[in-house]
């Protein structure tokens, strides 16, 4: 089970051309990739080349593990079950250019089977006293808060090389997006990884996905990632609304009503982290103190919240984990989508009028833009807040 809400990386990517013969592209891949590993190798202190070799062949690798939706389809070899989610995803990738006028290009229009549970496993990292994540700087992409990893156990021993100093988290990536700059060479494909996600959590995927290329403001995680899952949320409800089957519908609401749940709750966890980290008055060993009682509190919650959801396990190994990093994680894909869900209703309920707005705000400074968007969200967080269903409280 993917976290309450699914986080993504962006590893380095390439820009666009046309696409050639295979042997051609695989080369023209490498080639590129070689030279971006030569000029940014010095960019950061907190990059090596082993570390952009590794993002650049693993992309490398899940490009040609693609083949398109149709030859899957049209394989007598293929599962039933695979070319009933691949018919669906279609039906969704359409849907998201026709109804959320998102990108109409290759991604998503393909799809590979990794052989793994994740498409990528992310480390993330934040002191101990803080939710403020550690961030790393990649090139075009710019600086974010997390670090992503083909193969799980590099990410772990990357990890272990900062739990000295830092609280650490490793957790499953089940898809990712490199933008729209890979759209020449294919686009980003589908994923074994989350093929098989309930018809509605598969559909808010591939539209936070598709987000991402819509729009990107570098050096701010917050702002593209609460953007992506605004957009995921809203288009998520229409296809439910207006395509999926009664049965879809009813396993979605069952589903989002514990997100919802959970998230309230671990809302509420961060808001008094965030508190009893910024007391003044306070030691540094008396906020540990408090910290621990905070972080008690969350766990028994969780348990009575489990039980209400006649045990229902599907946050566990979040919660076995938790801590300042996946906490700190989890706030750059909720904080603000509150202001973004209101001003999509600002704008109509238009999305190319949403999207003009949510780029007219990516040109201005962060601090201006988050303040906006937060200013913009108390409204819709009242009103979520006041509809919601009563979920447990922290002692």
């Amino acid at each position: 089970m993917t976290p309450p809400a699914p986080l993504h990386v962006s590893p380095p990517c390439w820009g666009e051309s046309t696409l050639g013969p295979a042997k051609q592209v695989t080369r023209r891949v490498l080639s590129i990739a070689a030279a971006a590993i030569l000029l940014v190798g010095c960019a950061s202190p907190t990059s090596s080349v082993g570390y952009y070799w590794q993002s650049a062949s693993g992309h490398l690798h899940l490009i040609r593990a693609a083949r398109p939706v149709q030859d899957w389809l049209q394989d007598d070899q293929a599962p039933a079950a695979l070319k009933t989610k691949l018919a669906v995803s279609q039906r969704i990738r359409s849907f998201a250019v026709s109804e959320l006028s998102l990108p109409d290009n290759a991604s998503y229009r393909r799809y590979a089977d990794l052989g793994r549970r994740a498409a990528v496993y992310n480390v993330v990292a934040a002191p101990a006293l803080s939710l403020t994540l550690q961030t790393w700087c990649f090139p075009v992409v710019g600086c974010v808060g997390y670090r992503g990893y083909f193969d799980e156990a590099n990410a772990k021993t990357f990890a272990d090389s900062l739990a000295a100093s830092l609280e650490v988290a490793v957790y499953p990536v089940p898809a990712y997006s490199t933008l729209g700059w890979t759209n020449w060479i294919g686009g980003d494909p589908l994923l074994n990884t989350f093929i098989g996600y309930p018809e509605g959590e598969l559909a808010r995927l591939v539209f936070h996905e598709l987000a991402h290329q819509v729009l990107y403001v570098k050096d701010d995680t917050q702002f593209n990632e609460s953007f992506a899952t605004a957009v995921e949320r809203l288009g998520g409800e229409r296809w439910l609304a207006r395509e999926a089957s009664p049965t879809a519908r009813t396993e979605y609401a069952v589903f989002d009503a514990r997100r919802r749940e959970f998230q309230a709750l671990t809302r509420s966890v961060r808001e008094q982290l965030q508190e009893v980290y910024a007391h003044s008055a306070w030691s540094d060993a008396e906020k540990l103190q408090r910290k621990t009682i905070v972080m008690d509190d969350f766990r028994a919650a969780y348990a009575a919240l489990r039980t209400s959801w006649g045990g229902y396990p599907g946050f566990d190994a979040w919660v076995a984990r938790a801590n300042n990093a996946s906490f700190g994680a989890q706030a750059a894909y909720d904080d603000l989508v509150p202001g973004f869900l209101a001003l999509f209703e600002r704008e109509g309920q238009d999305f190319n009028r949403f999207y003009d707005a949510v780029r007219a705000l990516g040109e201005q400074p962060r601090e201006r833009r988050t303040a906006a968007l937060q200013q913009l969200g108390r409204q819709t967080r009242l009103a979520e807040q006041t509809s919601a269903p009563p979920s447990p409280t922290l002692r």
